[in-house]
């Protein structure tokens, strides 16, 4: 826009802790100013007093603070703020209530049914936004044509519907009025299919407006797509948090005069875009802030370097943001912050911890970890002087890389103290303290490291937690991290940014001259946006693509006219068209621009989408699926008017060599190096810094390490050359620093094969399930590394290698790949297929590592489709069995041989072979591609660092594990003994059936060890109920860690402090042929009820994963149904939610409706069925379904006869019950399992088992809230998305 007109514009970013305010004054300078954001001593609203400040100086006059600002020579302000986001973290929004349809109270309760943290049994998750909620009668189906089915009505996306309950108005009238008696004034409306059918939201909203609320939020304009949970949770954030945002602009506008009548104001939205202030919203608020560093780096460091992909690395004080730009934004449509998932177009920003005030750790096992607590701003870290934790910043101070000369006096108390480097290196001390004690004294004795050395492995390994996500977010879609440039901005990224460049392969760093403000420079340069965007059912067909032009034309104009009713001429819009498409039966869709793929005679005026889908489809998963018929999910327009600030700052050309304005002394590897000091506004163009050197402004230091070179760009940015870091040979003793560096490398090889598997892949079940793991395996097949921790995967696929080296000894050479599946071989059920490589190294005869990947096949024959059958008595019936095939033999795929085990099991009666063939030998491809990468990452590590290192430090990283399961074996030995009790602790639980499960579990206190003996059990049983022995060592990991407390490697050290016996021929160890579906999916939980029992962890969660299956001829359904948590010591059970071996989410209930013959007719909290106690067990939930086709209903269920128990003194929780109500009003008890041919009109009702109290109910009730937690960093993005997804299996 320039500034023809001589007025300011401003340009202010309104963070957590400072507010940064960028000026382009008239002339065309540009002013800079932090500040900040919460002073109250001194000034009521930040951004409001930056713009004083910057009128003031250049005005030459005073302006009273106490006194509106004349807006006279204010032409625009541009603002992103935190304080959606902020109101969402501390949920400090409006009091608001949920409308909902009847039988849906609880939905947003139980969400996806996962829990977040695997491991902790207490299963701590956001609470809801609403405090009430109201049920409205009225329901809406997807009209099928059944013989009494009214009238069907046409919904947006043209699927036909049957209204079979028009909406209530009458009995809500009164509901509302009560609500409103109750000071709620801000309703959030989610009715089932509202997406499509938008009449009855919009009569809810207009009785709700009518009666005098002053908020009504209908998720069918809060964001117009299917899955009404994440759009019901939008629609909650919106009517939270748009009258906070409401009351905030109210307040800014009455800092200046007229209220900015006449000023152009607009906020920054999550997607990257501009909107005026009346219309900016809550749910489209949560990334205000980090969004203007994104556009900011993509139009200064992406057009700088001409076009090459650059990697966006915004480190702040709490947490770091990532992201990556090349051309265009990439956006996420649904995204979780604080808990509640948003359904809104946003930038796909990753946070992740390893920020300037993320805390430093050392585990007494031996690890280095660096957050992910925070100090906050408050204490903030130790050199604040506010008797802070030691953290990142500290470190960096203690090594000389940060001055604290060049920080204002804002510290202390008093806030008038510079930065304290004592404090710091105090601090520190504590922590190496620490490292020395257990250098000298524990397993491996080794010298004592220097206060600098044990900062600069904090620094080192808060360097490597920073690379997992950015390697993570390059490979996801098929990009090489090294082909990217580092675009560094936030106050700390310049210190790490040479390290993490050369982590990653990086050549060039690129550092704005305002990179500590470029989130307020990056909102001076975005556009105004408007997004229209409206469901869609169509196929991608030629049929449809008259309509697909008409509906995409439509919302075009909607842009078009609401940017002209902003004041943009028609010649400064731009739209960009999009559609939301997916292959029918996937979930995989993709918001895909026809901008690059003009159209053709076969596809619509506006645009090849087909072939854009098809590209990137091909780019992002390696495969396309060109028999399957593409559907249209949703049809987009986006609208921009360009109106970006023409920011004239070129800065001074060089005139002279660069002045040193001091020299320091920096810690680097090897020892302190004299560092000069330059003054950043003293630089000019062309001046070149070789490093080591500090750059210093105001609002950043910028460390270039040595081997590096830093140049001025003509702009007056640093451009970086990061050269090669000299070796530092690393020895086979165990170091903490490398141990904790190592740690990090051995996992990101198994997040990188299971990235690779996953693109790879064809299925659902893999590729949108993530039902699978990949590992990393010694030479003795022992674990590694895990990724994800499927908690039923932990120990399993670790037998399943050592079977394998055993059973085949000599006869395993390069080109080998094996595939096995057998329970007595380390199988889990016989649908995990698990792919096994070894990795030969030359000069070594036997393999020097493994890598191998699960993953489950969604059939692979037997005697019913799905091959989880309910009443299987033998492992035939289960499906195709291999116990050690070899899958590629000398570098050939033995497609053959396979397919023909694969179609075996239609050789025994009553069963077939596999009934998606295409799908598993697509899938067992992919596995076999995914441990190439494994492969080749393995091969890179051992070249960096030499086998033995590697070898050694796969031991160490073991031994760490297994340190840490002996440190909790010793502290309940302990603990028993303070109390007098035995060190021997026995606990025993039942199947239905009555086979019991005992265990005796005997402890060594002075060695850390026990003996888990679960000699007394039963024996095997006639049904499936079997588990193999690896299940058992899968649960005891997963309780050995959950008793653990924190985060540790998951390997094979984890045992190693155990001796486990379990009978043979037992429920726990059966016959070779024995059926074992249930074992894995039931059995596992009671195994972990018993495991947990005996040593008092907690009462018993349901013990039951509700295995639910339905089918016919043409459809098949599998769904996992969740329960009550069992209550602790200091927490009550969560209700409905899934618990210990499982974490599964539950499909949507709309796509359920969609692609099913089914209504789900409730799901709701099981209410009252958690057991009493001092602190109560969870609820149970009850899921009916209403079977709209014949189908073949079978259910695998446990807890129907005995109760989850409760322990001292808590109450058990209730049984599950499994009903069918038939059309006639008959109702049966189906019992725990069973297969049974239901109806049109028939219902299932589900009952799930409650969790088990804790304590005696008559104890005195626990004060309310739970103990307080350090603060954390706020995680987020497609990466923390994909790890939800993984671990929800």
């Amino acid at each position: 826009m320039g500034n023809p007109e001589g007025r300011f514009h401003f340009a202010i970013d309104r963070g957590g802790t400072f507010t940064d305010v960028f000026a382009q004054c008239p002339g065309g300078h540009v002013r800079v100013l932090k500040l900040l954001s919460e002073d109250p001593a001194n000034y009521a609203d930040a951004p409001t007093e930056g713009i004083r400040r910057i009128l003031e100086q250049e005005g030459g006059m005073p302006l009273p603070r106490d006194q509106p600002l004349d807006t006279s020579r204010i032409a625009s302000i541009r603002m992103g703020t935190t304080v959606a986001t902020n109101a969402l973290l501390e949920r400090r929004g409006e009091r608001i209530a949920l409308l909902v349809t009847r039988g849906f109270r609880d939905l947003l309760h139980i969400g996806t049914q996962a829990r977040g943290d695997l491991f902790d049994l207490a299963v701590p998750m956001p609470e809801v936004l609403y405090e009430e909620v109201l049920e409205v009668d009225e329901r809406v189906v997807l009209y099928r044509g059944e013989s009494g089915a009214g009238t069907p009505v046409k919904g947006r996306t043209g699927d036909l519907l049957e209204v079979q309950q028009p909406v209530d108005l009458g009995a809500l009238r009164g509901k509302l009025e009560g609500l409103l008696s109750r000071g709620i004034r801000s309703l959030a409306v989610a009715l089932m299919h509202s997406y499509t059918w938008t009449q009855h939201e919009q009569q809810v909203g207009a009785l709700a407006w009518e009666l005098g609320f002053t908020h009504v939020s209908l998720s069918s304009e809060a964001m117009p797509m299917v899955r009404i949970v994440p759009r019901g949770h939008t629609a909650c954030a919106d009517a939270y948090l748009t009258p906070t945002i409401q009351r905030y602009v109210q307040g800014f506008r009455r800092g200046f005069q007229g209220q900015l009548k006449d000023v152009q104001v607009l906020f920054m939205r999550s997607d990257g875009g501009l909107v005026p202030m009346d219309t900016f919203s809550g749910s489209r608020a949560v990334l205000s802030g980090p969004a203007g560093g994104v556009v900011g780096y993509s139009a200064t460091t992406y057009q700088l370097e001409g076009g090459q992909p650059v990697i966006g690395f915004d480190m702040g004080g709490t947490s770091t943001d990532v992201s990556r730009y090349a051309g265009e934004f990439e956006h996420v449509f649904e995204a979780s912050t604080a808990g509640i998932t948003l359904q809104a177009p946003q930038l796909d920003i990753n946070t992740v911890a390893a920020g300037g005030g993320s805390r430093l750790f050392f585990r007494r096992s031996g690890l280095f970890v660096v957050g992910p607590e925070s100090a906050g701003a408050h204490p903030g870290p130790a050199c604040y002087r506010k008797g802070g934790p030691v953290t990142v910043t500290d470190a960096n101070l203690v090594l000389g890389r940060l001055l604290p000369a060049s920080f204002p006096c804002i510290f202390g108390p008093g806030e008038d103290q510079p930065l304290s480097p004592e404090a710091s290196r105090k601090a520190l001390e504590a922590v190496a303290t620490e490292v020395n004690s257990f250098l000298t004294t524990g397993p491996c004795p080794a010298s004592p490291l220097s206060l600098e050395e044990v900062a600069m492995g904090f620094v080192r390994v808060a360097n490597e937690a920073m690379c997992r996500p950015i390697r993570a977010l390059t490979q996801a879609r098929g990009h090489d991290p090294s082909a990217h440039v580092l675009a560094c901005f936030g106050g700390a990224g310049g210190q790490h940014a040479c390290a993490i460049a050369r982590a990653l392969g990086m050549d060039t760093v690129h550092i704005h001259r305002h990179s500590g403000l470029l989130s307020a420079l990056g909102l001076a340069l975005a556009d105004v946006v408007h997004e229209a965007q409206e469901p869609c059912a169509l196929p991608y067909v030629p049929e449809n693509f008259v309509q697909l032009d008409q509906r995409l034309s439509c919302l075009e104009e909607q842009c078009v006219d609401a940017l002209r009713a902003q004041g943009f001429p028609r010649c400064q819009i731009s739209t960009e068209r999009f559609l939301h498409l997916r292959y029918q039966g996937t979930d995989c869709a993709l918001m895909v621009s026809a901008n690059q793929h003009p159209a053709s005679a076969c596809s619509p005026r506006a645009g090849d989408f087909g072939a854009s889908f098809v590209e990137r489809y091909m780019r992002e998963f390696g495969f396309i699926i060109p028999e399957r018929p593409v559907v249209v999910d949703d049809v987009r327009v986006r609208g921009t008017g360009h109106s970006r600030l023409h920011v004239e700052d070129t800065p001074k050309a060089q005139t002279g060599p660069p002045r040193v304005d001091k020299m320091t002394q920096c810690y680097f590897e090897g020892g302190y190096q004299e560092t000069p000091v330059y003054l950043l506004g003293e630089l000019g163009y062309g001046h070149k810094l070789q490093g080591p050197c500090l750059i210093i402004d105001s609002n950043s230091t910028i460390l270039v390490e040595p081997g590096c070179q830093a140049e001025v760009t003509k702009m007056g940015d640093i451009r970086i050359s990061v050269g090669a870091e000299a070796s530092n040979a690393v020895g086979t003793r165990v170091d903490p620093i490398q141990l904790s560096i190592f740690s990090h490398r051995f996992m990101s090889i198994a997040e990188q094969m299971g990235r690779i598997l996953q693109r790879t892949a064809i299925s659902t079940n893999i590729k949108e399930r993530l039902d699978f793991s990949c590992a990393l395996f010694g030479p003795d097949g022992g674990l590694v590394s895990n990724a994800p921790h499927i908690p039923v995967h932990l120990g399993a696929m670790q037998e399943t290698v050592q079977f394998q080296i055993q059973h085949l000894g000599a006869d395993l050479h390069p080109g080998d790949v094996l595939l096995s599946n057998h329970p007595s071989a380390g199988g889990s059920h016989l649908p995990d297929l698990t792919v096994i490589t070894p990795v030969f190294w030359p000069g070594q005869m036997q393999p020097v590592f493994y890598v191998a990947s699960r993953g489950h096949h969604a059939d692979i024959g037997g005697i019913t489709p799905g091959s989880m059958p309910p009443h299987s008595t033998t492992l035939q019936q289960e499906g195709a069995v291999f116990l050690s095939f070899k899958l590629v033999q000398g570098g050939v795929f033995q497609e053959e041989a396979v397919t023909e085990a694969l179609q075996a099991p239609g050789k025994i009666p009553s069963c077939s072979g596999t009934r998606n063939l295409h799908d598993n030998l697509s899938d067992l491809r992919a596995q076999v591609a995914a441990n190439q990468k494994g492969i080749q990452l393995v091969g890179e590590l051992i070249g960096q660092y030499g086998l033995d290192v590697v070898q050694a430090y796969m031991g160490h990283i073991q031994a760490n594990a297994e340190l840490a399961v002996r440190d909790m074996l010793r502290a309940f030995a302990a603990s028993r003994q303070a109390q007098g009790l035995p060190l021997e602790v026995c606990a025993e639980d039942h199947m239905d059936d009555g086979s019991p499960i005992h265990l005796r579990v005997q402890i060594n206190p002075c060695q850390g060890s026990a003996v888990f003996d679960f000699s007394t059990t039963g024996p095997e049983v006639f049904g499936n109920l079997n588990a193999p022995r690896a299940i058992t060592l899968s649960a005891l990991i997963y309780c050995l860690r959950c008793l653990v407390g924190r985060d540790i490697p998951l390997n094979q050290g984890c045992l190693a402090p155990v001796r486990v016996v379990i009978p043979r021929g037992s429920i726990l160890d059966p016959s070779p042929e024995a059926a074992v579906v249930g074992g894995n999916v039931l059995t596992s939980q009671r195994v972990v009820d018993v495991i947990l029992r005996a040593f008092g962890a907690c009462a018993a969660s349901q013990g039951c994963m509700n295995n639910v299956t339905l089918g016919n001829a043409h459809m098949g359904y599998y769904e996992t149904v969740a329960g009550g948590a069992g209550a602790g010591p200091r927490w009550h059970g969560r209700s409905g939610v899934h618990s210990h071996m499982t974490n599964t989410r539950i499909t949507d209930p709309e796509v359920l409706e969609s692609r099913y013959p089914v209504i789900l007719r409730r799901f709701e909290l099981r209410l009252g069925s958690g057991g009493r106690g001092r602190f109560r067990g969870g609820d149970g939930v009850i899921r009916e379904l209403l079977f709209r086709e014949e189908a073949l209903l079978s259910v695998l269920t446990e807890r129907r006869a005995f109760q989850p128990y409760g322990l001292h003194g808590g109450e058990p929780g209730a049984r599950g019950l499994n009903l069918l109500i038939r059309k006639d009003g008959r109702t049966v008890n189906l019992g725990g399992k069973t297969s049974v041919t239901v109806y049109p009109g028939d219902v299932f009702c589900l009952h799930t088992p409650g969790g088990g109290g804790y304590g005696d109910p008559d104890d005195p009730a626990p004060p309310p809230g739970s103990p307080p937690q350090p603060p954390a960093f706020l995680e987020r993005g497609s990466l923390y998305e994909y790890r939800r997804a993984q671990e929800a299996v």
